[in-house]
């Protein structure tokens, strides 16, 4: 008889779905799927010094956007270790998402209507302004309207050159697959300048501080959020609970503190409001 009532415990511990499980998250959810697995999988950027760049010794990711991450993979597996980053280029960041080739994206991700019909986005994580960089011995350019008849390099599927020809009409934007193209074209003085998100300008003028200069002059502010699979509300949900609680108890700031302020860049308008 206790051998049968062990049983039937059992049975009904496995019907309840959960006796003794560690996975907290709700099922059939993203995150339970990610629990189970064992590792989050990460689309970011590998050029993008500050937010995401991969080290050419140690293979290690750093940056803004990968240190993001891996307080998400602490909260979903226990362990900022448990993390995968797959290489996503701007072009490639929707198509990643809805092929499933990674479970989110976190890659200088600005927030557009059009980008929204494909993806759902969390709600901002930083905000950023769109700015230049310039040779150091280039004089003419002090502001985006010196653009005129300039030509400008920015990278595919960044909002970055929709800006840019609204603004100023008269330059020629080249469009490139990465940021880390622009960089020897602005040396060899193939472009004037390179134009997108301020601090991933900061993170190239960290790399070149001897050939470079940062305008300070931002025109647009962008706000980044991570992008998950249409309709994944509440994959969506659980992330902005996260961002939340990040803002409030200081691990937002340390992450800032870690990455991008390294350049001497502050928080004040990249921070977005605590709950």
């Amino acid at each position: 008889m206790r051998g049968l009532g062990a049983l039937l415990a059992v049975l009904l511990c496995l019907a309840a779905a959960g006796c003794g499980s560690d996975n907290p998250f709700p099922e059939g959810s993203t995150m339970a799927r990610i629990r189970e697995r064992g590792v989050l999988v990460v689309g970011t950027k590998f050029d993008q010094p500050m937010f995401g760049y991969k080290d050419p010794t140690g293979g290690r990711i750093t940056g803004f956007d990968a240190e993001i991450a891996r307080l998400i993979a602490k909260d979903l597996t226990g362990s900022e270790r448990n993390i995968r980053f797959v290489e996503t280029v701007s072009r490639e960041r929707e198509n990643f998402i809805s092929q499933g080739v990674v479970d989110l994206v976190i890659a200088t991700y600005s927030i557009t209507p059009a980008r929204a019909q494909l993806v759902t986005f969390t709600d901002p994580y930083y905000y950023a302004g769109q700015d230049l960089l310039v040779r150091v011995s280039d004089t003419t350019i002090n502001d985006v309207s010196d653009l005129d008849g300039k030509i400008v390099c920015t990278a595919k599927g960044s909002t970055s050159s929709e800006r840019l020809r609204a603004q100023v009409p008269g330059a020629t934007v080249e469009v490139v697959d990465g940021y880390s193209i622009c960089v020897p074209a602005l040396m060899n003085g193939r472009v004037d300048a390179i134009s997108t998100d301020d601090t991933i300008l900061l993170g190239l003028l960290d790399q070149h501080p001897d050939l470079f200069r940062l305008v300070l002059k931002p025109f647009g502010r962008e706000p980044y959020g991570m992008g998950v699979r249409k309709e994944d509300t509440v994959f969506r949900d659980y992330l902005n609970g996260l961002i939340a609680r990040w803002l409030r108890d200081g691990q937002w700031d340390r992450a800032y503190k870690d990455t991008i302020a390294v350049s001497g860049a502050t928080s004040d308008s990249s921070r977005p409001a605590t709950p």
